[in-house]
């Protein structure tokens, strides 16, 4: 059992993937073995979401600018520059006074490029207040998770109400 939270939780600590993809693995999981607890898998990937913050707020931009000229790693690392320099252009443009608002929508509104890695690089990025950006992002997680929640339980439903 233990096995599958450790799956859960590595999955929400991919880039891109994040709780968005882990979320629907955990309900894909609790559909086969209902002995799988959601809540605690919700926790997991919560805490899986979130270890790689710091890490990001202090140090990818400047391992990004290190490497965007490097052979091999230069496209990478020279595209995940750009969408967080995009992101934090675009949140700092509609935002306004309102910029942690925006950067919990911004994380917690689950479409393709947000998330916590991509909200974090640009609150770096902007160079907001960590604690601040923190706080907005852990709460856009749990806005992400609340939609990706109801949005899996809905659609392994429907998958296993037609099989079924």
């Amino acid at each position: 059992m233990l096995k599958k939270y450790l799956i859960v939780f590595l999955w929400s600590m991919v880039p891109l993937f994040e709780l968005r993809g882990a979320i629907p693995i955990a309900h894909g999981i609790n559909a086969t073995d209902p002995e799988f607890n959601l809540l605690l898998a919700y926790i997991v990937i919560a805490i899986g979401n979130m270890i790689p913050m710091p890490f990001i707020f202090f140090f990818a931009r400047t391992v990004l600018e290190w490497g965007k000229d490097k052979p091999v790693i230069g496209k990478f690392f020279t595209f995940c520059l750009e969408k967080g320099e995009k992101g934090g252009l675009k949140l700092q443009e509609k935002a306004g006074k309102g910029l942690y608002w925006a950067l919990l929508l911004f994380v917690g509104i689950p479409v393709p490029g947000t998330g916590a890695w991509t909200g974090t690089l640009a609150a770096s990025i902007l160079d907001m207040d960590f604690k601040k950006s923190v706080l907005a992002v852990i709460g856009g997680i749990a806005l992400a998770g609340t939609i990706m929640g109801i949005v899996s339980f809905l659609g392994v439903s429907a998958i296993t109400g037609i099989a079924g």
